[in-house]
Parts: structure tokens; sequence; C-alpha cells
């Protein structure tokens, strides 16, 4: 559990293991760079046998005096992904994982959604007797506008899998369920918590941003996806809808926290995951893990 301010941030991973290989995953990188750098890239964010990018799927989870709120969803158990045969029918303890950082289905009171992908919205429903519900029964679930109506009309068409099967068992059942809150990408979700736009990896992608007293963080999602992109910012994952746009917001989102006192809270850096962003003499920038 992180403290800031009078928020708790605290992190319920689903899995954490080598999962792309790093220069197919990074369609730029270099043999090179990745050299030079695996003093602190290994072994914790590639692993040093396969080189394979290291990525934990996991969701926040943000408690105020208020309300609790969970942040991106992983991947979800019993959901057909054949596309990904290591997400494919998973059957994984991610409740019990919450349960552990003392929260229940029953007590999150919103789920937001930074964009649509598979590994960000699978625990939304659940299955129960042959259909998909709503796993947290009690919360709102928010979806930026430009992101939810984008994919809405990607499932209307049928466009490639795995769209309109991601939709159609974990955001769709949300829809039909009553629970879904469609909001502009600059919505103010708490005291101190609003969104950002961040445009590229996704078209409607959006960023949480925190504030409580003088302390500050900032939920990336994925407009960065792994520490190798501190490094070489114009470096986009091949998972990017819009490589360019992904590499702008990426650079504008690390040159203004550099150097602050801003903590970084990624979606997928290796345990534990969240830090601080620091300027680079040479190449980029560099992070100070915070090890909790």
């Amino acid at each position: 559990m992180y403290k800031l301010g009078e928020l708790e941030i605290h992190r319920a991973i689903e899995s954490e293991v080598p999962i792309f290989d790093t220069f197919s995953f990074f369609p730029d990188a270099t043999k090179e760079v990745v050299e030079a750098n695996k003093d602190w890239l290994m072994p914790r964010y590639i692993d040093p046998k396969t080189i394979e990018v290291i990525l934990c799927i996991q969701s926040y989870v943000i408690k105020t005096l208020h309300h609790t709120i969970l942040v991106d969803t992983c991947v979800g158990n019993h959901k057909s992904r054949p596309a990904r045969p290591s997400w494919h029918m998973q059957n994984s303890p991610f409740i019990e994982e919450l349960a552990g950082v003392g929260v229940q289905p029953e007590e999150v009171d919103f789920v937001l959604c930074t964009h649509l992908h598979v590994d960000h919205v699978g625990w939304n429903t659940k299955l129960l007797d042959g259909r998909w519900v709503p796993t947290f029964p009690n919360a709102k679930y928010i979806f930026s506008r430009n992101e939810f109506e984008l994919w809405a009309a990607r499932y209307e068409k049928g466009e490639t899998v795995p769209v309109p099967l991601v939709y159609e068992d974990s955001v769709l059942p949300i829809v039909e369920a009553g629970q879904a809150i469609i909001v502009e990408d600059t919505h103010q979700i708490d005291d101190g918590m609003w969104l950002e736009p961040a445009p590229g990896h996704t078209p409607g992608h959006v960023m949480l941003n925190l504030k409580s007293g003088e302390e500050r963080a900032l939920m990336s999602g994925d407009v960065i996806h792994h520490p190798l992109q501190l490094i070489r910012p114009d470096w986009s994952s091949r998972a990017c809808e819009d490589p360019h746009l992904s590499a702008v917001s990426r650079t504008q989102m690390l040159e203004r926290i550099a150097d602050t006192n801003t903590l970084l809270c990624p979606a997928h850096f290796g345990s534990p995951t969240m830090g601080h962003v620091i300027s680079h003499a040479t190449d980029g920038f560099r992070y100070r893990l915070i090890e909790k």
C-alpha cells in the first residue's frame, strides 16, 4: 500500500511473467540499447534468458475518504482469448488478490477503464449461470466517450477479432446492466481525481490524475508499457493503434512529470511498479522505484 496524502493506493496483480519477445513487441527497439541498459532492465523488466519483456497485468485500487475505485480490470477468468494462449480461459485468483488488499467486489464504487483493450476490461464481468454479469454489482463503470463510442461502432460493424469478442463479454454486459457512465475525457471522478486524454495507444485512451494535499500521482494506463520506453519514448509497442501519436503522448507525459514529486503508476511495469521519473544526461529518462 502507498499513502498519497489522504488516499491509499493498492495493487492487485493478476499475472506477472515474461510474455512477448522484446524486439517484436517494440518493433523499433535495438539490441544495442537493451545491452547497454541490461544492468537495470534485467531481470526485473526483461527476462535475461528469453529476452522477453516482463509485463505485470494488474489493477490499481484507490481508497478515498468516500469511495473505493478500481482502475483497469486485467484479463478476467473463463474468457475465450485464443489469440493469447496464456490469457485463454484463465482461472486466476484475482478476486482473492483484491480481498488481500481489503476489497470485496460489492465494496467497489467505481471502475475506470483507461481504454478497452483485452487486458484492461476482463474483470468487468464474471460468468454466472452461463451469462456475463458485472463483477462489481454496486459499481458505476466509467468509460471515456471517445473510446467507448469507437469500440461500440467497431462491434456493430463486426470488425476484426478480438474486438467483437472483448466488447461482447466485457463491456456490453455493463451497458445492459445500466452500470456504465460515459464521460468526457476530462471528467472529475472525485475530489482531486480527474481524467486526462492521452490518445495514441487507442484513440480514446485516458490517464487518471490524483492529487491529495501537495502530493500527486498519475495512473498512465498504456501510455507507457515498459521501462525500455523511458530510455526511448519514441518506441511504441506493436499494440499501439497510432504509434506516432502514442509516442507524442508518452513523451509529453514523461517531460511533464520528470524530476517532480508526481508518482507514476504505470499499468504494466514489473513489481513494485510505482516510482518517479528522473531525467537522464544522455538519453531519455530513468526510474526510481518506490519499494512497496
